[in-house]
């Protein structure tokens, strides 16, 4: 007696957890590198636009004292009369800036105070004092 061979169903690779698992990757990978920020520079490109007016920031009023007392501010010499009229014109021009009084330390104390009174009466609120050689 011969044995019929039945012609079985072949078996079949279920694939849907294989499936579901790539999907869920994907989703994964999708969701973190959308939170990924790239580092760089941000370039400005020029534009057509005529430039605007730079403003020049005004630095600090600066008076100095020789060895000899002598005031000097912008490298003119100046008289002790004339020590608040020309802070008044530099405050005119820089508002906000600071005075800073480079005094030698051989320097008379009387022409320091003559320049912290015309500072006062210009009403400069910052005023440093600082030693100088020259």
């Amino acid at each position: 007696m011969r044995r019929k061979h039945h012609i079985e169903d072949e078996a079949e690779i279920n694939i849907t957890p294989m499936l579901d698992i790539v999907f869920i990757m994907l989703i994964f990978f999708i969701v973190t590198t959308s939170f990924v920020k790239e580092k760089g520079l941000e370039v400005s490109r020029p534009s057509n636009t005529p430039p605007k007016e730079v403003k020049e920031k005004k630095g600090p009023i600066v008076l100095k004292i020789d060895s000899s007392s002598l005031i000097s501010l912008k490298g003119r010499m100046l008289e002790r009369r004339a020590v608040q009229a020309n802070l008044e014109r530099e405050k005119a021009e820089k508002p906000d800036s600071p005075l800073i009084i480079a005094a030698h330390p051989e320097a008379d104390t009387d022409a320091l105070v003559t320049i912290l009174d015309a500072a006062k009466a210009v009403d400069i609120q910052s005023v440093s004092v600082a030693t100088s050689n020259k």
